[in-house]
């Protein structure tokens, strides 16, 4: 067995000690709006670095969603070069500063990381985010060398991880790319919904300057569906469409008093605090939401994002969860970082109606309590109510945080284009065409609601079926023949 095939043996390679990047105080950062992890220094990011075993097959490549050279760019961090080590990242990945921060690495590249076994895995989302910050921080950036000029025309729907992600990749191959975004800052979920503690907002401006200066243009405030129909830009203005539209759609639990004065979906609720500085009224001339006690709903990434949002806007945040902690699909980072802050988490807690005083204002939230039952469709433990277990949270404002559905303008205004019955678009599993010749899509408005990585991936697989769309090749391999002499 050669020592690439024998983890125990590559394991024993590694004498040295992972590294995790400093962070703010849990007292601290819960005032303020400021990052938390600091990054690390360049010698931290070598030393962090040298940890990796550069395996012939490496794992962690197989387990990212845009299959990033990992060992690659890596290399070049250990060798004390992270411009290099950047250049590499930028021509496989339209956001590695922000990948490096919010991925679940845990569960992709780390999770698969052979070290791991024994071990803690190396830092690779930090390593990635250091390379990232390196170069954006000291103006070493180098803009990615652009194939000759195609003379196709794309035209891609929505400016989030997707659009970003899909303009990038279709621009780089030398076409004519131009992005129709409806609200008025670029960025989609990276600018609107992860809190600027978890990714700051100069991060998502100058990724997408960088999409600028491969010739992409960006219009902003233009609603396809209202403003334009799709059918209409693919006939008269361009040969191909990516839909990367998104999943903004809110989700409510439809249970009684939802519709009180202080209720919120977690998109409005964090749109304010990251887009609109509710936290800086009156400066910007935007009602803030001044409540004493915030209860959230939910158990994901966006629970997280909004109950320790309410930390910072200075209210008590209690988040309630209808399942038990290991069963919470947020990161358990996120998890740890909201508890270490204040967050009270109330879990096997389900939410059954809201109440309001007088004047239609919330006043509290009546929740019963849960217990395991048996396991769900999903394989995981179903939640059983308890009888007579009904009690009260006194709370003046409360955020759902359940997920999302794409929005249904697109399809509602565009003859032809297919939805599948969650109002996700129906496309060709390998090609990601959608019923449409000539219109592909990719993440969440296909998947649903996922993560930013996840979208990223749909969209890099998309724009090489426009590629291929747009040279008048075959969108899928023809059939191997039956006999090798045919």
């Amino acid at each position: 067995m050669s020592e690439n095939q024998n983890p125990e043996r590559k394991l024993k390679a590694s004498g040295l000690p992972r590294h995790d990047m400093p962070e703010q105080s849990p007292r601290k950062r819960a005032a303020n709006f400021e990052e938390v992890p600091y990054g690390f220094s360049l010698q931290t990011a070598m030393d962090e670095a040298s940890r990796c075993l550069q395996c012939k097959k490496p794992r962690c490549m197989g387990a990212c969603p845009v299959h990033i050279n990992i060992p690659e760019f890596i290399a070049e961090i250990s060798k004390g070069d992270p411009v290099a080590a950047a250049a590499k990242l930028k021509t496989q990945t339209a956001l590695p500063a922000v990948c490096g921060r919010v991925c679940p690495q845990e569960t992709q590249c780390e999770g698969s990381c052979v070290l791991g076994i024994k071990g803690k895995p190396v830092a690779i989302g930090s390593l990635e985010r250091f390379a990232a910050d390196y170069v954006r921080l000291n103006n070493l950036e180098e803009t990615p060398q652009k194939a000759p000029d195609t003379g196709k025309r794309v035209a891609i729907i929505g400016c989030g991880p997707a659009g970003i992600t899909a303009a990038s990749e279709l621009a780089l191959a030398g076409h004519e790319v131009e992005i129709f975004e409806g609200l008025h800052y670029p960025g989609g979920v990276l600018m609107y919904g992860i809190p600027e503690f978890r990714l700051p907002k100069e991060i998502v401006t100058h990724e997408v300057e960088g999409l600028k200066k491969l010739g992409v243009k960006i219009h902003l405030n233009y609603l396809i569906g209202q403003m334009q129909p799709l059918g209409e830009l693919l006939k008269d203005q361009f040969d191909a469409v990516f839909i990367g539209s998104g999943a903004g759609l809110p989700i409510f639990m439809g249970i009684e008093g939802e519709n009180s004065v202080g209720v919120y979906s977690a998109n409005e609720f964090l749109t304010r605090y990251n887009l609109m500085k509710a936290y800086d009224f009156p400066n910007f001339a935007t009602t803030p939401i001044r409540a004493k006690h915030i209860v959230t709903v939910g158990g994901g990434n966006v629970a997280m994002d909004s109950s320790r949002t309410a930390l910072r806007a200075g209210a008590k945040s209690t988040l309630v969860y209808r399942r038990a902690r290991e069963q919470m699909p947020a990161r358990k980072e996120e998890v740890h970082h909201a508890e270490q802050e204040g967050v009270n988490l109330c879990l096997l807690t389900n939410p059954k109606r809201v109440l309001a005083d007088e004047n239609g204002r919330v006043r509290a939230i009546v929740c019963a309590k849960m217990e395991l039952g048996e396991p769900d469709a999903s394989g995981r433990r179903s939640p059983v109510e308890i009888p007579g277990s009904e009690f009260e949270i006194e709370c003046d404002a409360v955020v759902i945080a359940i997920g999302n559905r794409p929005n249904p303008l697109i399809p509602m205004t565009t003859s032809g284009l297919k939805t599948t019955k969650k109002g996700t678009l129906e496309v060709d599993p390998d090609t990601l065409q959608t019923s449409m010749e000539g219109v592909f899509a990719g993440g969440d408005v296909v998947s649903g609601a996922a993560t930013v990585i996840s979208a990223m991936g749909q969209a890099k697989k998309a724009a090489a079926s426009i590629n291929k769309f747009l040279k008048g090749e075959p969108l899928k391999e023809p059939p191997a023949s039956e006999s090798a002499c045919a």
